[in-house]
């Protein structure tokens, strides 16, 4: 059965349904983070968002039991959550004139798609705890602590650079 013909009839079901959108929704981000990388002004922030993209890339290599385990053969969903999150992220990047500007666009996109995602993975947990899949409730767990991880960093270096930075960037004479 694949998860486009799938009937959501109960919670595993459900957690079936949800858990192909997870690695869709990382995948993206996946794809997105190395441009939004290389166009980061702060050494900082390029830091924190390459840690966020090896979490990424763990979180994706981790699903692949549950899917093996659960019978999913089809990941093709596309998140659309997902897409919509990095579409506004890239819009926005793309009318920012300024670096320091820019880097504080990017962190706030990157810190409305964590948020996204804890809640993603924190529902998920819950759904196989009730389940008594444990080893899942583990693994969904883990990615949330995780995308909280990512959001402190974030958090503090929005409070102690990149905010300060965005508030008054320096305005180079056009020649």
């Amino acid at each position: 059965m694949t998860n486009n013909d799938q009937q959501i009839a109960n919670l595993h079901n459900l957690l079936d349904y949800d858990a192909g959108k997870f690695t869709s929704a990382e995948i993206q981000l996946k794809n997105s983070l190395p441009d939004w990388i290389n166009q980061t002004n702060s050494l900082m922030l390029k830091t924190v968002l390459q840690k966020y993209l090896n979490f990424v890339e763990q979180h994706v290599q981790k699903m692949d039991d549950f899917y093996e385990e659960e019978n999913i053969n089809s990941l093709s969903l596309n998140n659309r959550v997902m897409h919509a999150f990095i579409e506004e992220i890239n819009e926005k990047l793309s009318t920012c004139a300024d670096p320091e500007i820019k880097d504080a666009c990017l962190l706030a996109g990157i810190q409305t798609v964590n948020h996204f995602k804890i809640s993603m993975y924190g529902t998920a947990a819950a759904f196989a705890r009730a389940l008594e899949m444990e080893k899942y409730a583990y693994i969904f767990h883990e990615h949330e602590v995780n995308e909280k991880q990512i959001d402190d960093r974030l958090t503090q270096l929005a409070e102690f650079e990149i905010n300060k930075k965005a508030r008054a960037p320096l305005v180079l004479p056009e020649n």
